[in-house]
Parts: structure tokens; C-alpha cells; sequence
């Protein structure tokens, strides 16, 4: 009999999240999910079953964030998956403060925190993996949305970095930047979509690279061809495009 796996889900409430952590639950994980409103939490542990874990972490408060994601590592004794889940972005041209300081604190201090954890468990575990929900909006700046795209930016290339350090250490975790296209949530804000996924669609994509351990991930894949027109556009077109 295979020994059961452990998995954490941060941002389990909603979205992409909760797709995740159904999804893991059916491949035989025994899933934490932690997220800020509990009653959406009972929503999730209701669908997964007995094996579910729940534990309420909001991330805006990155101190007792982080003490209480120990804490749920330490009531699952042992974790070897996690998936970072957890964000939020306003659409904002008029560049007010508020919606900027709370993306902030939820997609960059927030996002550390839960990472800092994680990875401090990866380490003395010697193996596993961390998996961040990023976005395609990592690759460029946003006259619309400007914390959000650059809060998007950071995270990936936060997660590149705790790769080198892995690789530095010589430790086998896979971290992987999954960078989602238009998903069918309340995250997806733009008032013009395309090649829009299900969450569903978009967590059975994602559980299938972590198996494959891949490093970076094009959520629905054809969304690569997208990055790749992102990345070649030059400066001055983008700017005339309104980025």
C-alpha cells in the first residue's frame, strides 16, 4: 500500500485554489487547505472528504501568516507538496493607493512569507515541492493595473531564485512558476477574455506538470505562444498599446 502523501494548499477558498486542492484530494493526497474565510474553507473540506486539513491563514498578516502555516505542517506531520495559491489585483489606472498597498501586501510580502515557510520545511525535508500561481502578466508592466503586474513579476522571479538556491544546495525540489492565461474566476477582471480556461481545466494542467516536474508552466498551454509575442513586442509598440 502506497504511503499517503501530504499536500498544502494556501488560497484553498476559491479559484484555481480550490480546482487544486479537489484535484489533489482525487490523486490520493491528503490536502491542507488554508485560506482567510472559513466558512468557504468548510465549502472545500465538505467536497474533498475526510482527508482534508483546515486551517485559516491570511496572508495580509505575514507574521502570525507564517506561524500558522507551521502549524499546519506540524498537524500533517510531514508535507512534501505546496502550492501557493493565495492573491489578489484590482484593475486601476488612476493609480490609488489603497488597492496598490493591498496587492502588494497579499502578491509580494504576503506571497515571501508563505514562500519563506515552505521552503524552510523543503529544506530539512531534503525533498518535495512548491508550486506559486504567478501569471502571464509577469512579463510585462500594466498602465491599467501596475501593482499587479509587477507583483506578478516579483513572484516569479522570486521563485526562479529559490530554484538556484535548491539547485546551489543540491536538493531535488522542483519549483515550478505557473503562469495562468484568462481562468474563469474572479481574478479574471479584463473586460475583453480569450482562450478562457475552468478552473478545473487549469488544475488538472497544473497537477499534471508538478508530476512532470517542470519549472515553468504556460496555463492553458497555448498560452505560451502569448508570452512569446508578450516578450518580442518591443517597448515603444507596448507603450502605444497601453500596457
Amino acid at each position: 500500500m502506497n504511503p499517503v502523501r501530504n499536500a498544502i494548499v494556501v488560497g484553498a477558498s476559491s479559484g484555481i485554489g480550490r480546482a487544486l486542492a479537489c484535484v489533489l484530494a482525487s490523486e490520493g493526497y491528503r490536502v491542507g487547505i488554508a485560506a482567510r474565510r472559513l466558512d468557504l474553507l468548510q465549502d472545500v473540506a465538505n467536497a474533498i472528504g475526510d482527508t482534508a486539513v483546515v486551517k485559516t491563514i491570511d496572508v495580509s498578516k505575514p507574521e502570525e501568516a507564517m506561524r500558522r502555516l507551521r502549524d499546519l505542517i506540524d498537524a500533517m506531520t510531514d508535507v512534501e507538496l505546496f502550492v501557493i495559491s493565495a492573491g489578489t489585483g484590482f484593475e486601476n489606472p488612476t493609480l490609488d493607493w489603497e488597492p496598490e498597498h493591498e496587492t502588494i501586501a497579499v502578491n509580494v510580502t504576503g506571497f515571501a512569507a508563505i514562500a519563506n515557510v515552505a521552503v524552510s520545511h523543503l529544506q530539512q525535508r531534503g525533498s518535495g515541492s512548491l508550486v506559486a500561481i504567478s501569471s502571464i502578466a509577469a512579463l510585462r508592466g500594466s498602465s491599467g493595473a501596475p501593482a499587479y503586474f509587477a507583483s506578478k513579476a516579483f513572484m516569479s522571479s522570486y521563485l526562479q531564485g529559490l530554484r538556484y538556491r535548491f539547485a546551489k544546495l543540491r536538493l531535488p525540489v522542483v519549483v515550478t512558476d505557473v503562469r495562468p492565461g484568462f481562468v474563469d474566476t474572479a481574478m479574471a477582471k479584463a473586460a475583453r477574455k480569450f482562450w478562457v480556461a475552468t478552473p478545473g481545466e487549469a488544475a488538472r494542467e497544473i497537477v499534471a506538470a508538478v508530476r512532470k516536474r517542470k519549472k515553468t508552466v504556460y496555463v492553458t498551454r497555448r498560452w505560451r505562444l502569448i508570452a512569446w509575442i508578450v516578450r518580442a513586442t518591443p517597448d515603444r509598440i507596448a507603450e502605444r498599446l497601453g500596457y
